[in-house]
């Protein structure tokens, strides 16, 4: 029995979407939604992607490979250490001190930070900070040997 279609009106419905409105935002017909709920046609990778997205459950508790509506990613990752933390805060450092510099590589299009208002700053600094994070803790779990993790 394919579970696809009940998962997928139950999140829509959990998500205060009507069938309408769900459509519209995913670029489908009304007709076209109705007959994944109904389990008359299968999504393609795609849309089922941007419906997951949308109704924020994960493909595989859509497809019924789970019971968890969502992918907790994040909490399996391994936590940083101090010296790690630190080694984010170089690096940061030494990225925005390129950054500021006009005749960088990392201008862009000729301008620096400087230029930049305080907002567009604040958020580019987050981003960077965010993705050396993530990236320190994908790397981590990757090449941490099995025996090591907790």
């Amino acid at each position: 029995m394919a579970i696809i279609g009940k998962r997928l009106k139950e999140a829509r419905s959990e998500a205060r979407y009507t069938q309408l409105e769900a459509a519209k935002v995913l670029g489908i017909s009304n007709g076209t939604l109705s007959g994944y709920e109904r389990n008359y046609r299968d999504p393609d990778t795609e849309i089922l992607n941007r419906m997951a997205n949308l109704y924020d459950v994960s493909v595989e508790w859509l497809m019924g490979r789970t019971e968890e509506k969502k992918t907790d990613w994040n909490s399996k990752l391994p936590e940083l250490t101090e010296k790690e933390e630190r080694d984010i805060a170089k690096d940061l450092e030494d990225m925005l001190s390129n950054l500021n510099s006009k005749d960088g590589y990392a201008a862009f299009d000729g301008r620096s930070m400087d230029d930049m208002d305080e907002e567009d700053k604040e958020l580019l600094i987050a981003s960077l900070e965010n993705s050396l994070r993530l990236a320190k803790r994908m790397a981590k779990q990757k090449f941490t040997p099995k025996k090591y993790r907790d």
